[in-house]
């Protein structure tokens, strides 16, 4: 390179290459978190991220119609290829017959056993309200804060031995107050119990 002579101009490549990077740097989290929100699919997300920048750059690659605004070109494949994976999931799963689907559990648990659930907890919701103050405290702490005895005495300012015998009284109470409830038999759900 002759004296004085400035660093010759990085080739067109170089510079489309860096203009894209800094794209994806900018605007890759937003693209993935857009198809995100559609599926609820991280990996799904990710792939379909991939190839709106894929499309992206073999547009430029081609030297087609100049993109003015490639975040929202890159938003709109993005939003596009989610649609097209929904229309596609259809034809792939939506067109078996349902006896094909009988056998597959759904990590959900089905609605009549969830509105049990929900009835069961509002019950025993009414049963600790009419507990005394203290019961409902020291139960809360252990059952539903998950506390051990050692945090509860701290929180309480008592010994570890007086957490352990106020459980066990607040416990027997609950039982109490539960059996003559009648909703609720010792060992068996209250679907069993109503009948």
């Amino acid at each position: 390179m002759p004296k004085g002579e400035a660093n010759p101009p990085a080739p067109r490549g170089s510079a489309r290459r860096a203009e894209f990077e800094a794209l994806h740097q900018q605007h890759s989290r937003e693209v993935w978190a857009l198809t995100y929100a559609r599926w609820m699919d991280a990996d799904l997300a990710m792939d379909i991220t991939q190839e709106a920048f894929l499309r992206l750059w073999k547009q430029w690659e081609l030297g087609g119609e100049e993109i003015q605004n490639p975040r929202a070109w890159l938003l709109r494949v993005a939003r596009n290829l989610a649609e097209d994976y929904a229309k596609s999931a259809f034809r792939r799963n939506g067109t078996q017959p349902p006896e094909l689907l009988d056998g597959v559990r759904s990590s959900q648990p089905l609605p009549a056993d969830e509105l049990e659930r929900q009835e069961q907890f509002a019950q025993l919701r009414a049963v600790l309200d009419e507990l005394a103050p203290a019961d409902r405290e020291i139960l809360t702490l252990r059952y539903a804060l998950d506390y051990d005895a050692n945090t509860i005495a701290e929180q309480l300012n008592v010994a570890v031995t007086a957490v352990h015998m106020r459980l066990s009284r607040a416990r027997q109470r609950l039982a109490e107050r539960l059996s003559t409830h009648g909703d609720f038999a010792p060992g068996t759900p209250a679907s069993e119990s109503k009948t």
